[in-house]
């Protein structure tokens, strides 16, 4: 099942893609595709209705966030051997962990802001990880019991704010519309084999990252563990899983970056797509 969120910003309506790839409105089973929902029994009662007998959406509208009201947005960092290569750092020995902020989070296509100031924005397409009940203290094995689905994110990175104003990198990955998340949360059920994805990105046409989610360090069990035992994890919250190479800071010679005009084009195979416009902020 492909979850999704349609409508202007900050009025989203819950919906759901059906096999013929329209959207079908639920809001008569939910206000909103969000932690409360995943966690509840109409959850389970979307799950097993015909999709064809809920009302059909008309036209194309914005999609937006694929969950909405996230409470955390948390990131793994240097999570593929070869990406950490390129960043000229070592293979971490435990997940590394930041924040992205929840201001941060928009649609999968609307708009992506370069700070003001910035000369170093970058991109990274990754695998979101979308938790669908409260874990604390688990265990791997029982990790998938706590996943609702999963999710494309475009981690998008300021470097000279990550990396050389001092601090933790929240400051560089936390800025405005830093967060691009969906289109579509698709259930877990859908995803067998969630490290088995091919992964990609493309500016201007030009394919930066082709990648595969075999290759994470730490895999998603191993991620939603470790992060229990350092946070609660709520419904509705968002795992970022980390990028595979490919990022403008590891391009050689020459790092490349974001400038306004351009446009970023990502995808997973099975979690759809997503398409930003490059903006000055």
């Amino acid at each position: 099942m492909k979850l999704l969120r349609y409508g202007q910003p900050g009025r989203e309506a819950p919906g759901v893609l059906d096999a013929q790839g329209q959207i079908r409105d639920i809001s008569s089973l939910t206000q909103d595709v969000d932690g409360a929902f995943l966690a509840s029994d109409a959850f389970r009662t979307l799950q097993k209705t015909d999709l064809s007998q809920l009302p059909l959406v008309s036209g194309q509208p914005r999609l937006g966030p694929c969950v909405g009201a996230i409470g955390k947005f948390v990131c793994i960092g240097l999570n593929y051997a070869d990406h950490a290569a390129e960043s000229g750092m070592p293979i971490p020995a435990e997940p590394v962990v930041f924040n992205k902020w929840t201001s941060a989070i928009v649609g999968p296509n609307d708009d992506v802001k370069i700070p003001r100031g910035s000369e170093k924005t970058d991109w990274e397409v990754e695998l979101g990880v979308v938790i669908g009940k409260t874990a604390s203290y688990i265990e791997e094995a029982d990790a998938y019991d706590y996943v609702a689905g999963y999710c494309v994110v475009n981690d998008v990175s300021e470097r000279a704010y990550q990396i050389e104003r001092g601090g933790t990198w929240d400051k560089g990955k936390g800025c405005d519309t830093f967060g691009p998340t969906g289109p579509w949360l698709v259930t877990k059920d859908e995803v067998p084999d969630p490290h088995n994805l091919k992964l990609w990105l493309e500016v201007d046409g030009k394919r930066y990252q082709d990648g595969n989610t075999s290759t994470m360090i730490f895999n998603v069990p191993q991620i939603v563990a470790y992060l229990s035992r350092f946070m609660t994890l709520n419904p509705g919250d968002v795992i970022s899983t980390g990028t595979p190479p490919g990022v403008g800071m590891g391009i050689k010679p020459q790092p490349v970056y974001l400038r306004a005009g351009q446009t970023m084009r990502l995808g997973i195979d099975g979690l759809g797509e997503q398409q930003q416009k490059v903006v000055a902020a």
